[in-house]
């Protein structure tokens, strides 16, 4: 098992399939993009395939969700995934998207073995989807949603971020729109994880601030904790249920005691936590010949030196790290 010196036991594995994205939103990356990892640098399809193996059979991790950048950029994506499906135990596998790609790709994805997907979508207004992303792609959004709920990818999770004077008003629009189409909305407090390090705390839409404005059209009744476990979203009943919506409140109010998740970045490093600062390399070990017990020892020592909380409230936080597209969600 993957066991840290808190006594959590991470059985959640975040994959990261490229550091490139099709679209920039501002909180992710600059206008221009980033450096992309060259080719080698990136983990191959095989290399993945053996990493989850390794988590699934000799780990204990139950639970793979692949991420990017964007990952239906990654062209192998729907091989990795089926071979993903045939491992023994079967983990459950979902995807975080930014949706775009998504109608041309649900139907294979779930016939490969996917099980459900988180579709990140901030706003319903075109002009602020333009704003917040430097593309003109809601419709593609929307149709990708439309599509994964089509094809059994449910319950279809919708990711949204909040920013002050920006798309803050559209709170309720929201949850409305996602209770009449039959998705999960779940609104994320705005991390500092911006490549351009530009996060202030003081322009960041809280947790309660995202309550008190659903709680004006929509009653709220909160989800009974127990069935919280290690899920980061704190859930309430909408208008008595059975919809629901989640509220991820990372920064205000921070769930590391409970956290269950290792993180395997494009190119190969571990990350025992998204905010952590260092990172053990499983590429080289991998690309070395060690064998299986090699890899999951390392990936052992690598989980064992989990710090207690993700440091959100030191000044060295806010210091120069990896952005975002190279870590995955």
């Amino acid at each position: 098992m993957l066991l840290d010196t808190y006594g959590r036991i991470a059985t959640d594995l975040r994959v990261s399939l490229t550091d490139r994205c099709n679209l920039r939103c501002t909180y992710c990356m600059p206008e221009e993009g980033l450096q992309w990892l060259s080719k080698p640098d990136l983990l191959t399809d095989d290399e993945i395939v053996r990493l989850v193996s390794i988590a699934v059979t000799d780990l204990g991790v139950t639970e793979v969700r692949f991420t990017g950048g964007e990952p239906l950029l990654r062209p192998g994506l729907v091989g990795i995934v089926e071979r993903c499906a045939a491992l023994d135990p079967r983990p459950q596998l979902s995807l975080t998207t930014n949706g775009v790609g998504l109608a041309r790709t649900a139907e294979a994805l779930r016939a490969a073995g996917l099980d459900r997907v988180n579709v990140s979508l901030d706003t319903l207004r075109p002009e602020v989807f333009r704003t917040l992303t430097r593309r003109d792609r809601l419709h593609d959004v929307v149709d990708g949603l439309s599509a994964a709920h089509a094809a059994g990818l449910t319950p279809v999770k919708v990711n949204a971020v909040l920013m002050r004077g920006v798309n803050d008003d559209e709170a309720a629009d929201l949850l409305g729109w996602a209770v009449e189409h039959g998705y999960e909305l779940r609104f994320i407090e705005q991390m500092p994880l911006d490549a351009q390090h530009g996060w202030q705390r003081s322009d960041m839409v809280t947790a309660a601030e995202i309550l008190e404005r659903l709680s004006a059209r929509f009653t709220l009744t909160p989800e009974v904790s127990s069935v919280r476990g290690s899920a980061p979203a704190e859930r309430w009943l909408v208008d008595g249920g059975p919809v629901r919506v989640g509220v991820i409140a990372a920064v205000t109010r921070p769930f590391c005691r409970a956290c269950d998740r290792t993180r395997l970045t494009a190119d190969g490093q571990v990350r025992n936590c998204l905010f952590a600062r260092e990172e053990s390399d499983l590429r080289t070990t991998l690309r070395s010949g060690a064998t299986d017990h090699d890899v999951a020892e390392r990936w052992r020592a690598a989980m064992w030196g989990k710090k207690a909380g993700s440091g959100l409230d030191t000044p060295a936080f806010l210091q120069p790290r990896r952005p975002m597209s190279a870590i995955g969600g």
